[in-house]
């Protein structure tokens, strides 16, 4: 899980890809310089945190160059050692050097890249060559050390190739993190690839049982957070936490936005890091009020909904694209949320009611006869793999 407060980083919204359902390159798009890294360093300071996380995020953020890096990490990692900084970077690589590895390396900076399954079906959607250049830069930097996880986004064409696109990552050992294509209010890109919410929760569902199925083998990141958020009652990561007043993104020009997905809307904009706004500064905007709406809205409509606690309506970004930057309602994704949670809970009190008192006691010590893990057994593994890290 990220640190509390979150400041996703925007060097350029420029991109070499162009992936069919992409709504976030912007050719000629300006790079941060760093003076605006210094201004972003004297607002965060300002704000007195114990924990942040910076993700570099894009566009393409490559794109800045080595020296941008060499200058910037730095710069935050001193600059704001009180807050204890981490920093995380969302790539396709295709840009990463044996230089920008080295550097990302020294900051043990984990990289997430984008393959949508084998290169036959990556390269429909993204481009023919797409798979190769990420996967020659992913080389690099596991030559370097740097860990790295794949994001595979699904589209309404990939959805029919869900077992293809699950053996593919599984049989190299790649951990999967699966996003579906969503619709945009900046352009129309992504509206015949899709995921619907149908077929958005027929996909979780079967993600969970092979999850369930290849535990310890075969890691779905999205399906152990799921489970976290039923299991403990709250949110735990993005969609399904409650962000507002805890990320932001940062643009290119020192621009501040409530998250990565507005970046590049003048209309989005909340402050700049300039002024070193302090938070009640930003919810007090246009938009920090927008957002301060929805999750009013989610109190009133979702108050009877047995998963409002860890769900909180979904993506407020997702809420106000059907009505063009209105809120009308939750995320469109709602009945794919309610079925993935419900179908988790099912399972869960199904195991808690069958297991023995002394078993819950312990946090689901090993059951016996049992066929197949079960949402404790994930559980389970995960408890231990985080203590193995923290140890």
């Amino acid at each position: 899980m990220k640190n509390p407060f979150h400041v996703m980083l925007i060097p350029t919204l420029g991109c070499p890809a162009r992936c069919r359902y992409c709504w976030s390159s912007e050719p000629g798009s300006p790079r941060m310089s760093i003076a605006t890294v210094r201004d972003v360093v004297e607002w965060v300071s300002s704000l007195g945190k114990e924990r942040v996380t910076f993700t570099f995020h894009g566009g393409e953020p490559l794109l800045a160059g080595a020296a941008f890096y060499r200058d910037a990490l730095p710069l935050l990692a001193e600059g704001v050692a009180q807050a204890n900084p981490e920093f995380a970077m969302q790539s396709n690589l295709w840009l990463m050097t044996p230089e920008i590895a080295e550097i990302l390396a020294e900051y043990h900076v984990p990289i997430g890249t984008s393959i949508d399954g084998p290169a036959r079906i990556n390269d429909v959607q993204r481009g023919e060559g797409y798979f190769e250049k990420t996967m020659k830069g992913y080389r690099i930097a596991r030559e370097h050390g740097l860990r790295v996880s794949f994001i595979c986004t699904f589209t309404s064409q990939s959805f029919r190739e869900k077992e293809e696109i699950v053996r593919f990552f599984r049989e190299n050992g790649f951990t999967l993190k699966l996003h579906p294509a969503l619709p945009s209010l900046r352009n129309d890109n992504p509206e015949p690839w899709t995921l619907s919410p149908d077929d958005y929760g027929d996909l979780l569902v079967y993600l969970l049982d092979v999850s369930l199925e290849n535990l310890g083998s075969f890691e779905i990141m999205n399906i152990n957070d799921l489970c976290k958020c039923v299991f403990f009652r709250h949110g735990t990561v993005c969609t399904f936490v409650d962000c507002m007043g805890s990320t932001f993104a940062v643009g290119p020009d020192g621009s501040i936005y409530p998250c990565y997905r507005f970046v590049g809307m003048p209309e989005y904009v909340m402050g700049h890091v300039s002024d070193c706004p302090l938070p009640e500064d930003l919810a007090a905007s246009p938009v920090g009020e927008a957002m301060q709406e929805f999750r009013s809205f989610v109190d009133r409509a979702c108050a009877d909904c047995p998963h409002i606690r860890y769900c909180r309506g979904g993506c407020p970004y997702n809420a106000m694209v059907p009505g063009h930057g209105t809120i009308g309602g939750v995320d469109p994704y709602c009945r794919a949320y309610h079925r993935i949670f419900d179908e988790i809970s099912g399972r869960l009190n199904h195991e808690m009611a069958e297991a023995p008192a002394m078993e819950m006691m312990c946090f689901g010590a090993p059951r016996q006869k049992q066929d197949k893990p079960g949402v404790m057994a994930l559980m389970r593994f995960q408890a231990m793999k985080e203590g193995r890290r923290k140890c």
